[in-house]
């Protein structure tokens, strides 16, 4: 009784061994086919899906990339929601559109603006099919310089603003199982950078975010998800925000601020292509992770060689 325990116990170690095995093997093959399926799009490029006839909603539309974004959209085709808290300028960014805009005052730090904003854009424009989390501020200074309330306000702008958005809109799509959510990130929330410290913590906190929400639909989802997301990392923007840039004369070339118009065409072909993360310049992502596998002191080495980044205003 007790020899047969011990076949049976090792004839399931066997099974296990060879389950394992196969598995391994399948996970290399699917590897292997990804590995191609990058090689081939990064020669001939992806396809670009229509936004045509998309309700798309963007924050911070009333100006700088929100602004580019909305009137870049509208062109595709797309019905522009222009979503800001100033009611001037976001009406301007509309009425420069035309017909294919529509604007709405909205504060995104408070919940139940948004969720009755929500239900007044279903029930005047219809359901919001892409939805783009642009707004953000970046007050610049040394970290000691932050007041408590400039911290709160970044963090509230910068990071909650995204869940109450999400909360207010992704049920929808969950609903229809169609959509497609943008976030914009920044390099700073992957590298971190000085005189940025609650910005760059800000904008870590919005990569977190749309990385584990991704991944949440993708294995809750009985049927496959069709809600996309896609998350935006910029370097430098000339939108304001970036009053003081300090850029390495040596990489001037390599590190010059992106114009809105730039930003805008590539976030909204990284939307149609579904890429989930793309940084602008494309370069950067690459060159953050190929530098995270050098040694610490490498690392902080490549940094001071760097040398740029945003001083305190």
């Amino acid at each position: 009784m007790r020899l047969q325990g011990l076949l049976f116990s090792f004839m399931m170690g066997i099974i296990a061994i060879v389950h394992l095995y196969l598995y391994m093997l399948w996970l290399t093959l699917q590897i292997f086919y990804y590995i191609c399926q990058s090689v081939y799009h990064s020669i001939f490029g992806l396809h670009e899906k229509e936004v045509a006839g998309e309700i798309v909603l963007i924050t911070g539309a009333g100006h700088g990339i929100g602004k580019e974004l909305a009137i870049q959209y509208a062109s595709l085709g797309a019905k522009v929601v222009c979503l800001d808290v100033n009611k001037h300028t976001n009406e301007e960014t509309a009425n420069q559109i035309g017909k294919n805009a529509c604007a709405y005052q909205c504060d995104v730090t408070k919940r139940e603006e948004i969720f009755a904003l929500a239900k007044k854009v279903k029930k005047e424009v219809g359901d919001v099919t892409i939805l783009v989390n642009n707004a953000g501020i970046m007050p610049c200074r040394a970290f000691l310089d932050y007041t408590a309330d400039e911290i709160e306000q970044i963090f509230n702008i910068n990071v909650l603003a995204h869940f109450w958005m999400l909360q207010a809109f992704l049920p929808i799509m969950i609903e229809k199982n169609y959509g497609h959510v943008v976030a914009l990130s920044s390099i700073a929330g992957i590298a971190g950078f000085p005189n940025l410290i609650p910005y760059s913590a800000s904008k870590h906190a919005v990569r977190g975010l749309m990385d584990a929400i991704d991944n949440e639909l993708r294995v809750t989802n009985k049927e496959k998800s069709q809600i996309n997301f896609t998350t935006i990392y910029p370097y430098m923007e000339d939108t304001g925000l970036c009053k003081k840039p300090k850029i390495n004369k040596m990489l001037k070339a390599f590190l010059l601020l992106s114009s809105t118009k730039d930003t805008a065409a590539q976030i909204i072909k990284a939307q149609r292509q579904n890429i989930r993360r793309k940084s602008i310049p494309s370069f950067w992502l690459s060159l953050v992770a190929l530098v995270r596998l050098l040694p610490e002191n490498a690392q902080i080495s490549v940094t001071d060689f760097i040398d740029s980044g945003i001083e305190p205003s």
